[in-house]
């Protein structure tokens, strides 16, 4: 049994699943894979079950039945990770954008150094993004700032999909209260963990773009994180979060 695992939402990442999956197992540490699929019309789930059994125990597939986005993927396989009793649970994507043998390095974060999330970022040192066109360069890196601006956050890479969360972090998050499903899910996990003290480690990660299959982005998923921000930061002032004892910190 594995202490960890590496949830990754897919659709129609038959290209790049089976590669990631072997690469995340041939890494020392022992890590377990949960791939939660939308239906993907290119056969992505099939390709996971073909090698369930050489990976028994330690790889898991969820078909779910259509296209509902990548927060709701992500709540559910929470949820899965928290009866499972995972005590590390990740966030990462299925296209090598996030490099696995960074796993070990967010895992140690927390594990290790005490910290209950650990973001894996592109913004803490400079700019590190390989092969996006200098526009969407420029469009995320002020998006960031955008939302620091907004919400008072101090992390720098306000939207990374590349995250290492202690269990007790989910426990303590009303998952069914996650509002949004795009990238603004990504900021509202962030902000709610934040507003709750939990403390929080940026770890400078190179980000490559993939080389196959299609990029998941489109206006209206940047559009609900430009003004999901505003509405994210407007309801904290009413809201009473849950706090943890220790006091939240973000360190470079």
């Amino acid at each position: 049994m594995s202490d960890s695992l590496v949830i990754i939402p897919t659709y129609n990442e038959k290209e790049n699943i089976e590669k990631i999956i072997r690469k995340i197992f041939s890494l020392p540490k022992n890590f377990h894979v949960l791939v939660i699929d939308d239906n993907s019309p290119d056969g992505t789930a099939k390709v996971v079950s073909d090698i369930q059994d050489e990976y028994n125990g330690k790889l898991f597939l969820n078909v779910r039945e259509g296209k509902l986005g990548l927060g709701t993927a992500y709540i559910s396989g929470f949820k899965w990770a928290i009866q499972q009793e995972y005590q590390y649970i990740f966030e990462m994507d299925a296209d090598f954008s996030h490099n696995p043998e960074d796993l070990t390095r967010l895992y140690r974060v927390c594990a290790d150094e005490g910290y209950d999330l650990a973001v894996g970022s592109r913004y803490i040192n400079g700019v590190n993004v390989i092969n996006w066109p200098m526009s969407r360069v420029l469009m995320s890196y002020y998006a960031s700032a955008y939302v620091r601006l907004v919400t008072g956050m101090k992390i720098r890479d306000t939207t990374a999909g590349f995250k290492c969360y202690k269990r007790e972090v989910l426990e303590a998050i009303d998952l069914d209260k996650i509002k949004f499903t795009g990238y603004a899910f990504q900021i509202e996990m962030k902000f709610t963990a934040w507003k709750m003290k939990y403390k929080i480690k940026e770890v400078s990660i190179i980000f490559t773009d993939r080389t196959q299959g299609n990029s998941k982005m489109t206006k209206g998923i940047f559009r609900e994180a430009v003004l999901g921000v505003i509405s994210l930061r407007l309801k904290s002032i009413f809201k009473k979060y849950k706090q943890k004892n220790k006091v939240s910190e973000t360190d470079s």
